[in-house]
């Protein structure tokens, strides 16, 4: 007798293949959920290997364009980034992916849902809290902080073994034993060799972006046109002269993505401090997200009010990043911050002009017809506009009151110390 319906959250890897084997065993009716968040994937093929080992139902949902306009452009309005270099590609679509997860789980009447996030990593975190916020009264099968789960599958190889004695396939070998997550935004790559930090990834590791001693000797060119802080228009000419543009929001994204991949964008390699207060060491491929980030920042410098901008750095982006990462999207807390953004891109318009060479971004100028607030007069060296110089003597002596009286105290306590 079944003991009940389960939905799982199968991506068609090691991992989740053995768990929908395991679940069987133990009894549950299996429903296979693969979430379209623009993974390179045959979702035909995974669906066949999940009816095949047994599953009872194969759902997959595309999350594609609700991906790229309520979490990713979100991001790049705020700048999103976590410990300075990782761009978040994993942790922006975990709340998508929780929220369709939930949703097929309704509609097929699963009264658990089940996912193969390890017991050390950050994702078992970002997909329960998604799960209880979106339906609190879910029950969730981890089965790798179960005993007699991970007591039977210490490692790797006893997946492999297990995988092998019940004829499931799988792409990842005892010869290249990392893990790999993949999405529109990026891929990330850890376990087996990287565990050591010192260890530099294989050339053939990196899956999507080429390498940049390989990319292309002519530099591509390409402008970006920014609307409220959201890219909604990517243009460029091609090595063959011929011009392109694209404003769906999903295809500038993925625009974006396909020109810097080809000239070697993106690629990453850190180690990061874990939520679960551990440090890990990832390799990630970020390439669209790289060259937006860019482009907004720069556009910004032009555009955003100074205050406005400190402001959103020193408290918005840091804790909307932290939130993402430590997977408290559907939070109060992260609702109350993510509020923030968009009033701090009201003047965020206009076009920046970039050049990808070989790995780099480059800004090559950046433009914007309503909300300039440079001014190339009154910043020039050679003219006397916007203000006298002898008015900046004035602003110096104000501002040196403090540090007078600071340069004295340090002065007195000197002449104390050597009496």
């Amino acid at each position: 007798m079944s003991k009940g319906k389960v939905c799982l959250a199968y991506s068609g890897g090691l991992d989740t293949s053995v768990i929908l084997a395991w679940l069987l065993e133990q009894g549950y009716e299996v429903v296979a959920f693969l979430a379209n968040v623009g993974q390179e994937e045959d979702f035909e093929a995974a669906k066949a290997k999940a009816l095949k080992i047994g599953a009872t139902k194969f759902v997959s949902v595309d999350c594609r364009e609700q991906f790229v306009t309520d979490v990713l452009f979100p991001a790049v309005q705020v700048n999103a980034v976590y410990e300075d270099v990782y761009l978040l590609g994993t942790s922006l679509a975990r709340p998508v992916i929780a929220k369709a997860q939930i949703d097929v789980a309704e509609a097929e009447g699963c009264f658990a849902v089940s996912h193969g996030c390890t017991g050390k990593g950050n994702d078992q975190i970002r997909f329960e809290l998604g799960f209880y916020a979106l339906k609190p009264d879910v029950k969730v099968i981890a089965p790798w902080r179960l005993p007699e789960f991970f007591e039977r599958f210490a490692g790797r190889k006893d997946l492999l073994d297990y995988a092998a004695a019940k004829g499931i396939p799988v792409a990842q070998t005892k010869a290249k034993p990392w893990s790999t997550d993949e999405n529109e935004a990026h891929i990330s790559y850890e376990a087996g060799i990287l565990e050591d930090p010192d260890t530099t990834p294989p050339k053939d590791m990196w899956k999507l972006i080429t390498d940049p001693q390989d990319a292309p000797e002519k530099p591509q060119d390409l402008q970006i046109d920014f609307k409220e802080g959201l890219p909604v228009k990517v243009s460029y000419e091609d090595h063959d002269g011929k011009s392109h543009s694209v404003t769906k929001p999903l295809d500038v994204f993925l625009t974006v993505s396909n020109l810097a991949r080809a000239n070697g964008v993106g690629r990453i390699d850190i180690v990061e401090d874990r939520y679960i207060n551990l440090k890990s060491r990832g390799c990630y491929e970020q390439a669209p997200l790289t060259v937006l980030r860019k482009a907004h920042v720069d556009l910004e410098g032009l555009t955003m009010d100074r205050e406005v901008r400190q402001l959103r750095d020193q408290f918005v982006t840091p804790s909307y990043s932290r939130l993402l990462y430590n997977g408290s999207y559907f939070t109060p807390e992260c609702e109350y911050v993510r509020a923030m953004i968009k009033p701090s891109q009201t003047t965020v318009n206009g076009t920046v002009r970039l050049r990808l060479y070989k790995g780099n971004v480059i800004a090559l100028g950046r433009s914007s017809s309503t909300e300039n607030l440079y001014d190339p007069t009154e910043s020039s060296m050679d003219e006397l506009t916007g203000f006298l110089p002898t008015d900046t003597s004035g602003f110096i002596n104000i501002q040196a009151i403090r540090i007078k009286k600071y340069g004295e105290a340090k002065k007195a306590k000197k002449q104390e110390l050597t009496l």
